[in-house]
């Protein structure tokens, strides 16, 4: 399981929040389009 998957799966399971998973992108782990498949949100820096 790769760190998007990781991502996904622990918001989709309500263990993160959007600003976790907003972490997230800041820290490389996923991109700011991989945020808005995962959240449904466009990512605002």
């Amino acid at each position: 399981m790769n760190r998007f998957e990781k991502v996904k799966k622990y918001f989709e399971n309500g263990l993160w929040n959007v600003q976790r998973v907003a972490n997230a992108v800041i820290k490389g782990w996923i991109t700011v389009d991989e945020f808005r498949e995962i959240t449904g949100v466009v990512y605002d820096v």
